[in-house]
């Protein structure tokens, strides 16, 4: 707790390095995964590429019951840079993230897109081949069970398909979900999990388009927009590339398979551009993008409309739709009816003082709680303190003066847009 914080000069200090640990650690903990950081154990899972962590000094934490590095720290190491440089260096030029602890679904047979338009709000029929979009897992409440990417693929071996990837910590409570969905629908679908036996890598920054076009000469990705996809060949091994990312950046997740994850590991951290991220940026750059993470902005009692995502339900997944998803009911009742809900999601801008984290009630000026912050840091490339809540109308609009309640004291705030920090997804 003895934290000390230089509040009004623009300036970082070491105490908020310890915190973005300490944060990341959090976010295992309030989801109900299994305590992080103290309790480190070698009983968790390892992904592909867990000693190539270990050699660059990774700091490894338990996140989602895998070790997973939070931050680099080998001495001499190009890659040892602390959160706030590792935040700022994927704003500037290229990171590389290993995700692999995130749960990879392939979905086949005839009756495939009916299947995965019931369980999600996709519209997969209307995508067009080799594109993906974000989506939500719904509850018959309209509730979030998690977020997720859905995307119409084209392989040689399973010709159309959907491919989808779902979070690590929700993932055990998911496939549990498709597997009675599955029993209930009866048609012909194939469900096929693909978790620990594929390496899945995420370059992000300004400077990941140079470096896999480098790699990769006879693809044009000039002509790939943020959202599609690609089958690229990466040290001989064919490899799913999708133009999208957790950070706010232009950049490609990349699907690898078991035997190759390592070699292209090496490659992609190789490159002159390419310094290694962790969990602790990772969470640093969702936030300055305004992004939504399960557990925090969403759960399975808040519906899209409140976290601000009506547009993962495309119209033509509205009425009339051919498809009917769970939870449609209520979801498209508070489409139509805005006043059926009564909290936003919300940016926060605190004027001063410490950073407004998770759990920190937000007040009107004369005291009256009308929300809770559920995400807050100092934003590295602002500079500034940053948080994200749900605010209860009309509190909510932009501009509007509120307060924050950190530590039993209170802070001005001002609602803002989101992101903090612009986006700079790829349109051709």
């Amino acid at each position: 707790q003895a934290l000390v914080y230089r509040t009004g000069t623009g300036l970082l200090c070491r105490a908020e390095e310890a915190m973005a640990v300490w944060r990341v650690a959090r976010l295992a903990s309030t989801q109900g995964w299994h305590r992080a950081a103290r309790n480190f154990s070698t009983d968790l899972k390892r992904t592909l590429t867990y000693e190539e962590h270990l050699k660059e000094g990774g700091k490894m934490v338990d996140f989602a019951g895998y070790a997973m590095p939070v931050q680099y720290e080998a001495k001499g190491s190009k890659h040892a840079l602390s959160i706030i440089d590792s935040t700022k260096w994927t704003r500037e030029s290229a990171s590389l993230f290993d995700v692999s602890h995130m749960c990879s679904i392939r979905w086949t047979g005839k009756d495939a897109f009916d299947f995965v338009e019931r369980v999600t709000t996709a519209d997969v029929y209307g995508l067009p081949p080799m594109t993906g979009s974000l989506s939500v897992i719904t509850n018959e409440r309209g509730g979030v069970i998690d977020d997720t990417l859905v995307t119409k693929c084209n392989s040689k071996e399973h010709g159309e398909h959907v491919y989808q990837v779902v979070n690590a910590g929700c993932a055990p409570k998911d496939l549990k979900h498709f597997e009675e969905e599955l029993g209930k629908f009866g048609g012909d679908v194939k469900m096929e999990v693909m978790w620990d036996n594929r390496g899945l890598f995420a370059i992000q920054g300004p400077k990941a388009a140079e470096v896999l076009q480098r790699l990769s000469p006879s693809t044009d990705l000039k002509s790939v927009p943020f959202g599609q996809c690609l089958w690229m060949t990466l040290e001989g091994a064919e490899c799913l590339v999708s133009r999208c990312g957790y950070t706010g950046e232009d950049g490609f997740e990349v699907f690898v398979p078991g035997s190759a994850a390592v070699p292209v590991w090496q490659l992609l951290s190789s490159q002159a551009e390419v310094r290694l991220a962790a969990l602790g940026a990772r969470d640093s750059l969702r936030l300055e993008a305004g992004l939504c993470l399960y557990g925090h902005e969403l759960d399975e009692d808040t519906t899209p409309s409140e976290a601000g995502l009506s547009w993962v339900v495309p119209k033509a997944r509205r009425e009339g739709a051919k498809n009917k998803f769970i939870g449609s009911e209520e979801i498209l009742a508070q489409l139509a009816d805005k006043s059926r809900y009564k909290r936003l999601r919300a940016g926060l801008m605190p004027a001063s003082g410490p950073p407004a984290r998770e759990g920190a009630e937000i007040e009107t000026l004369d005291g009256q709680v009308v929300g809770t912050v559920t995400s807050g840091s100092m934003s590295p490339c602002l500079k500034k303190n940053i948080s994200i809540g749900y605010i209860n109308k009309p509190h909510n609009k932009q501009g509007t003066d509120l307060q924050v309640v950190v530590r039993g004291k209170r802070y001005p705030a001002k609602v803002v847009k989101m992101p903090f920090v612009p986006t700079k997804y790829y349109k051709p």
